[in-house]
């Protein structure tokens, strides 16, 4: 009688199917006989495991196991399996070698829909996953045929200016193969935000497709300006003249210099809005601009003279008491 094949696994009698799976799938590959050409030890131990797994990896054979229904070798207690040495051994094994010679059991396999034995579906194991993973997606014996796979991610951090953030444009990168590409720069990039070029990264392997371009891009602060979701937000300086008559000043906003009327009698922190110059797109935001009152960096002595001589006839403090 055959050891127990939960041992022969090293899993216990309540491990679960993807338990047994993943040990059978690392012993299969470390003990398989194309690791060790002309090692009767693998070779022996192989089928070992393979015969374990082929019990405890199916379902039902494994339940016909526990109750004590089947042996280690999947035949019904009682049952010889020498008395029928001469018909062509078990069925069952997915890894069988053929005739190992008096008092080895010989394996049969045979290749059905699914990768199954004998056309069945065998629940829980696909032998075709087995032999893909551990021989390279090819069968023993056969040639080698790499499973497909998706090419190499290029992975590549890209600083942009604010402005072509919120209005987009076009950046040339250099890719880790040496390959200079245009890239766009969508509207509205936000910092921190992935950039997908699809299919211009790595070839693929085995006719698979090619990998994509993921640009992390990191966007730079501008000297004067915010964003706030789709509106941008900026301190705008204004002379005390500006501030006091009102009257049209320019904006240097990010697509150019606009108009904005400042309302006379006009104070710091009075925000003013512009709208549709925020970030633009489907749902475009507005610019919200703040003033801020500025003196002159030189004395002005004629506005000293007109200050000393202007009787102010207000308290600036008064909401502070």
């Amino acid at each position: 009688m055959a050891d127990d094949p939960y041992k022969i696994l090293g899993v216990s009698k309540s491990a679960s199917e993807a338990e047994i799976k993943k040990a059978f799938r690392s012993l299969a590959k470390k003990h398989h006989p194309d690791a060790h050409p002309g090692s009767a030890t693998a070779k022996q131990r192989f089928q070992e495991i393979s015969a374990a797994y082929d019990v405890v990896g199916d379902k039902e054979k494994r339940a016909r196991f526990d109750a004590g229904e089947i042996d280690a070798s999947g035949n019904v207690r009682g049952f010889d399996p020498r008395a029928h040495a001469g018909q062509g051994g078990f069925r069952g094994n997915p890894f069988g070698f053929g005739n190992q010679g008096a008092g080895e059991r010989d394996f049969q396999f045979s290749w059905g829909p699914g990768g199954s034995t004998g056309g069945q579906e065998q629940p829980g194991f696909s032998a075709e996953d087995v032999f893909s993973e551990i021989l390279g997606g090819r069968r023993s014996g056969g040639p080698r045929q790499p499973r497909p796979g998706k090419g190499e991610d290029f992975q590549i951090a890209v600083t942009v200016s604010f402005a072509e953030a919120i209005q987009g444009g076009t950046r040339r990168v250099v890719l880790q193969n040496g390959e200079q590409i245009d890239v766009k720069i969508p509207q509205g990039l936000r910092d921190g935000q992935a950039i997908r070029v699809k299919g211009r990264g790595g070839a693929g392997r085995g006719g698979g497709p090619s990998g994509d371009i993921l640009i992390q891009a990191q966007v730079a602060p501008h000297p004067f300006i915010s964003r706030d979701g789709n509106d941008l937000k900026m301190d705008l300086p204004v002379t005390l003249k500006e501030a006091v008559a009102g009257g049209k000043v320019p904006v240097p906003a990010l697509g150019g210099t606009v108009n904005l009327s400042v309302p006379a009698s006009s104070n710091t922190g009075t925000v003013l809005r512009l709208k549709g110059k925020g970030v633009p797109g489907p749902n475009p935001g507005d610019l919200y601009v703040r003033l801020v009152v500025t003196l002159p960096d030189k004395p002005d002595e004629a506005l000293k003279s007109f200050a000393e001589g202007w009787d102010a006839h207000y308290d600036p403090r008064a909401k502070m008491r």
